[in-house]
């Protein structure tokens, strides 16, 4: 794998800019540890290394089981997530698939009995800032911490 730039150190004001957007996820109406399942569920899915690597460290840092991140991948297979954090990663799968999925009005209206109006468009948010960052992690290659090759 080639190295490739550092987007952060080449950007700086770009970075800050985008930031904003976790900054107001920060205090949104979505829960911690939920929003943390969430971008872990979403990077999973797109394959981002750098982003698995932190949300499933801040998950355990929440106090989350090491059972219950390990089966995130098949959370629909398993019956020690919640009816609510069912519908969240139902809804963060479907809006990160969009261009499959062009999320369905049964999803809708399933996150719709666990979520407010207020709390969907957050969390839809938290799924649609995890995928840009993803995005762009993934283009280049951003690394997660630690032992390198």
């Amino acid at each position: 794998m080639i190295d490739r730039i550092s987007y952060i150190t080449v950007a700086p004001e770009a970075m800050e800019a985008f930031g904003g957007g976790a900054k107001y996820l920060g205090a949104s109406s979505i829960e911690r540890k939920l929003r943390y399942m969430v971008e872990l569920r979403v990077s999973q899915i797109n394959g981002c290394a750098y982003c698995v690597d932190l949300h499933s460290k801040q998950l355990r840092k929440e106090g989350e089981t090491e059972q219950r991140i390990d089966c995130l991948p098949v959370w629909d297979e398993v019956t020690f997530y919640t009816d609510r954090e069912r519908a969240a990663l139902e809804w963060a799968e479907a809006v990160t698939r969009v261009e499959a999925t062009r999320v369905p009005d049964e999803v809708y209206e399933r996150v719709s009995e666990h979520f407010s109006e207020k709390d969907l468009v957050d969390l839809t948010l938290v799924a649609a800032n995890m995928n840009f960052w993803n995005r762009i992690a993934i283009s280049f290659r951003r690394q997660p911490p630690g032992r390198k090759g």
